[in-house]
């Protein structure tokens, strides 16, 4: 199973394979609620603001993955284009106005840095959206994604995405993982590099080369506060797949997201999300789903 496992959640890319870059929109059924943790150093971030608690607006329309560093923001203007067109967003006076969150990978220095996704490629991607199971390796925003940089000798990265069950509701992970680190499954087997060694690399890698960024959806009914939770224990499953994480080369974030009116045990669905996020981390870089 992958994120779409959970009802009314859709998923869509837009990928260049020469230039080595693309980007991924999770579409969500309305109405949810969604929260956004940073663990990283070196975010790219739109909307971000928006996800705290406290906040007015609940309600998004879709989350925007995406390569091209900063540059690759910009694709979210043309998911609001298609989703006003659709009709969905935040109610105004004036209209409605969609809300797309969004966070980039660095994918610059891997294949053709004037090649970032933009409007018309945003729109693409969201247009592409399906509830099929979800492909993984370079595909969408993972298209140029890179792991183990902190060595010296990238290899590639990439997409992936899993699905857990747990007291009848879904938990689905989405996760970019283009990371400084190395990379090994939850039971701790390395899927690339050889064995993890805690001595930094002679030649650290350039500040803002790196991130993983993930999306978890339940259809469970959580709060936002509650889904902190399933957003601290994503950031945990990067942390034990992931190595070394969270550096101040990466700008690893997390988005929760609950679209559901499932009643669950909070500490059961994070320990899904845990596990969801692990798998899904795996999947990138082996290409197998679980």
């Amino acid at each position: 199973m992958t994120i779409t496992a959970v009802p009314g959640v859709e998923v869509g890319h837009w990928s260049d394979p020469e230039a080595k870059t693309g980007c991924t929109v999770v579409s969500f059924p309305e109405p949810n609620r969604a929260v956004l943790e940073v663990r990283g150093a070196a975010p790219g971030t739109r909307e971000a603001a928006l996800l705290r608690p406290g906040m007015l607006v609940e309600t998004i329309q879709a989350i925007l993955l995406t390569g091209g560093s900063a540059f690759g923001l910009a694709a979210a203007d043309g998911i609001m284009g298609a989703l006003e067109a659709e009709g969905r967003g935040q109610p105004t006076p004036a209209g409605v106005v969609p809300i797309v969150p969004a966070a980039v990978i660095y994918d610059l220095w891997n294949g053709d840095p004037t090649v970032r996704p933009g409007p018309d490629e945003g729109a693409v991607a969201y247009r592409s959206r399906s509830a099929d199971p979800v492909p993984s390796g370079p595909v969408g925003a993972g298209t140029g994604a890179m792991v183990g940089i902190w060595r010296g000798a990238p290899r590639p990265g990439g997409l992936g995405s899993a699905a857990v069950t747990v007291g009848g509701a879904t938990v689905g992970a989405l996760v970019v993982l283009n990371a400084t680190g190395d990379v090994f499954s939850l039971d701790g087997t390395p899927l690339t590099g050889g064995p993890h060694e805690t001595m930094p690399p002679e030649s650290p890698p350039a500040p803002g080369t790196a991130t993983t960024l993930i999306v978890v959806a339940t259809d469970a009914d959580l709060s936002r506060g509650e889904l902190t939770r399933l957003a601290v224990r994503s950031h945990d499953a990067l942390g034990a797949c992931v190595r070394p994480s969270h550096t101040r080369y990466d700008g690893d974030a997390a988005f929760a997201v609950s679209c559901g009116t499932l009643d669950v045990d909070l500490d059961a669905l994070a320990e899904a999300a845990f596990v969801a996020v692990g798998h899904a981390i795996a999947s990138a870089v082996t290409g197998e789903t679980r």
